[in-house]
C-alpha cells in the first residue's frame, strides 16, 4: 500500500494544474509588476487578471482583493489593522479560533485592547444570540472562523453577519478551511473581511488574500512601496498569486462534485472507525461539518502515540491544529467543546483529500484497530463514558 495522506487540513498537495500555470510565469514572466517597461507591464497585466479572477469567484470587486503570504498574514492584517485603525475598543472572538486570530487578540490585550472569547456548544458551534449579547458600545470588530481546522464544525456566519450589520460593527471571517468546500460568495455571506490561503485548495504555500469590503479602514502592518492598495506593501509574488488563483477557479468549479465524493468518504470512514475499534467517538457535528473532516478521540490511549505508529504504517494524519502540534497541552478547541483531558489527549485529526479512496480508508480502518488494540493493552488509564466531557 503506497502512503496515505490524510492531513489535508494542514495543506495539501499541489494541484499538477496549479504547477503548469506557475512554472509559465516562473520561466517568462520575471519583471516587476511596479516597473513601467514593457516586461513589468506584461507583469501587472497577470496581476490585475488574477486579481480580477478571485474578485469574480468570492463575487466582489477588485479592488477589494488584497493579495498577501498566507492565511496567518491575512487574520493578522484583518483584526490588527481595525484595531490599530480604531486605536481602542473591543473585540469579539471565540475560543476555538485559530492560533492566529487567538494569539493576535492576546497581543492587542497587553496594548489596552479588551477582548471576548465567547464559549460554544459540545460540537462546536457558536450561538449568534451569544455574540449579540457580548457585543458593547465599544466594539469594532467580531472574528469568527467559518469552519473549524480541527473538528470541522461550519459556524453560522450568516446569522453573525446580520447582527453585525445591525449594529454597524465589522465582521471577519477566517474561511482557510471553507476554499473548495463552502459558499465563498460574500455578498450572501455578509462580510466585510475574509481570509483565504493557497496551501488549502491545491495551491502553493506562503499565498493568500484578505477580502476587505470597500469602505473598511485598516492600518497596514507593512509599510514601503504602497503596494496592494497601500495595504501590502512588497513586491508581489506573482507566482504564487497565479497559482492561487488557478487552485481557487478550479476547486469552485469542482466543488460540488468533489463534495459528494468527499462526504461519501467522511461518513464511510466516520461509520467503520467507531464500529470497528470500540470506545471511540466523533468529535463535532455529525452532518455540519467540512466534507473532509473526521475527528476521533480514542479513550485510554495517546494521540501521540496513534500518530506515530499510524506514521509507521505509512498513514499521515495530525492530533490537531498543525499550528499548535508541537505544544503537549490539550488542544483549546477540544477543552471548549467540554472533553476532559484524558479523553481529549486521545484524538486523531483525518482530513482527506481529494486522492483518497475507500481502499485507502479499509487499510486505515484496518491499522487503527491493531494499533489502538495494542496501545491499549499497555495503558494505565480506563476511562468510563463519565469521564469524556467535564
Amino acid at each position: 500500500m503506497k502512503p496515505i495522506y490524510l492531513d489535508n487540513a494542514a495543506t495539501t498537495a499541489l494541484d499538477p494544474r496549479v504547477l503548469r500555470e506557475m512554472e509559465f510565469v516562473q520561466k517568462n514572466i520575471y519583471a516587476n509588476p511596479g516597473s513601467l517597461h514593457q516586461p513589468g507591464q506584461q507583469a501587472k497585466e497577470i496581476l490585475v487578471q488574477a486579481r480580477m479572477k478571485v474578485a469574480q469567484l468570492i463575487n466582489t470587486g477588485s479592488q477589494e482583493i488584497v493579495f498577501i503570504s498566507g492565511g496567518t498574514e491575512s487574520i493578522n492584517m484583518a483584526i490588527k489593522g481595525v484595531a490599530l485603525q480604531k486605536g481602542k475598543g473591543h473585540i469579539i472572538t471565540s475560543k476555538i479560533e485559530h492560533p492566529a486570530v487567538l494569539e493576535t487578540c492576546r497581543y492587542l490585550e497587553t496594548k489596552g485592547f479588551s477582548v471576548t472569547y465567547l464559549d460554544v456548544d459540545k460540537e462546536g458551534i457558536i450561538n449568534p444570540k451569544e455574540v449579540e449579547s457580548a457585543i458593547k458600545k465599544d466594539t469594532i470588530l467580531v472574528s469568527i472562523m467559518y469552519a473549524n481546522n480541527e473538528i470541522g464544525t461550519i459556524e453560522p456566519i450568516n446569522q453573525i453577519s446580520k447582527i453585525t450589520k445591525k449594529h454597524k460593527i465589522l465582521f471577519h471571517t477566517d474561511a482557510c478551511q471553507a476554499g473548495g468546500a463552502l459558499e465563498l460568495d460574500v455578498q450572501k455571506l455578509g462580510v466585510d473581511l475574509m481570509t483565504l490561503n493557497g496551501s488549502k485548495i491545491h495551491g502553493p504555500k506562503g499565498v493568500g488574500i484578505l477580502y476587505v469590503k470597500k469602505g473598511t479602514k485598516l492600518e497596514p502592518l507593512f509599510h514601503g512601496g504602497n503596494q496592494e492598495f497601500g495595504l501590502r506593501s512588497g513586491t508581489e509574488n506573482l507566482v504564487s498569486i497565479v497559482g492561487f488563483t488557478k487552485a481557487l477557479d478550479l476547486v469552485e468549479a469542482e466543488k460540488e462534485k468533489n463534495n459528494a465524493k468527499l462526504i461519501k468518504l467522511r461518513d464511510y470512514l466516520i461509520k467503520q472507525v467507531t464500529k470497528t475499534v470500540p470506545r471511540t467517538f466523533l468529535n463535532g457535528p455529525k452532518t455540519k461539518r467540512l466534507p473532509n473532516n473526521v475527528s476521533i478521540s480514542f479513550l485510554d490511549v495517546e494521540g501521540e502515540s496513534i500518530l506515530l505508529y499510524l506514521n509507521e504504517a505509512g498513514i499521515y494524519v495530525s492530533t490537531g491544529s498543525a499550528c499548535s502540534s508541537n505544544k503537549l497541552e490539550i488542544s483549546p478547541v477540544l477543552d471548549a467543546i467540554g472533553l476532559k483531558h484524558d479523553s481529549a489527549h486521545g484524538t486523531i485529526r483525518f482530513t482527506l483529500g481529494l486522492n483518497t479512496t475507500k481502499k485507502e480508508l479499509d487499510y486505515v480502518v484496518k491499522e487503527l484497530k491493531k494499533i489502538i488494540g495494542s496501545l491499549r493493552l499497555l495503558s494505565p488509564i480506563h476511562l468510563g463514558k463519565e469521564d469524556i466531557r467535564k
